[in-house]
Parts: C-alpha cells; sequence; structure tokens
C-alpha cells in the first residue's frame, strides 16, 4: 500500500491507497473537495468538522439514492428539492446536535 498526499478544502492530508486505486482515491477526494468548499462558500458554517459532517452526510445520502429508493429526508415547506437551503442545513445540524448531545457536539 502506498501513501498519496492530497489537499482537502486547503489541507494536505496523508493517505493510504491500495495499489492500482489511485484513481478511484483521487476522484473520492475531488467529491469530498467540492461538496466540502461548497458548503463553506455558501457562509453560513465555519467549522471544519461541521462542514465535514455535513459533507459526508450529503454524499452518503447521493450514493443511497444511486443504489435504492431511500425515505425521503424531510424539508421545510416550499424548500426546493435540488439543493439543501439554509433553514434545511440548521435543521439537519440541529438534529446532530441532539443526537451526539452536550460531549459530542460539533461547536
Amino acid at each position: 500500500m502506498k501513501q498519496l498526499e492530497v489537499t482537502i478544502m486547503g489541507q494536505s492530508y496523508l493517505l493510504g491507497c491500495p495499489d492500482g486505486g489511485d484513481a478511484r482515491l483521487l476522484e473520492a477526494v475531488d467529491k469530498v473537495d467540492i461538496a466540502m468548499c461548497k458548503i463553506r462558500d455558501a457562509g453560513k458554517i465555519k467549522a471544519r468538522d461541521r462542514i465535514a459532517v455535513l459533507a459526508a452526510l450529503n454524499l452518503a445520502f447521493e450514493l443511497s439514492d444511486r443504489t435504492a429508493t431511500p425515505a425521503p429526508v424531510p424539508r421545510p415547506a416550499g424548500a426546493a428539492n435540488d439543493a439543501p437551503d439554509d433553514a434545511h442545513i440548521g435543521s439537519l445540524l440541529s438534529r446532530l446536535d441532539t443526537a451526539l448531545g452536550v460531549d459530542g457536539r460539533l461547536l
């Protein structure tokens, strides 16, 4: 197994990569970087760990959407279905904080 140095949202990471997995790993890094930068650039969330959790949730949801038809995530009335709005993101963060409890709060 070799190691690749990658950059996600301006920060370098050294990742283990299985032989022959370079292209797939770099594609995954690119998807994570794009997802995290999109959330950061929306301007409402500053904490890197919150951005990472939301990006991971968004990517996991997209992946599950491709393999099955899961129950839809509840959205505020009148919200567009193509991208999360500020109220929806705030609602998700609140639910995450509640689930994690006081010791696991992201901020």
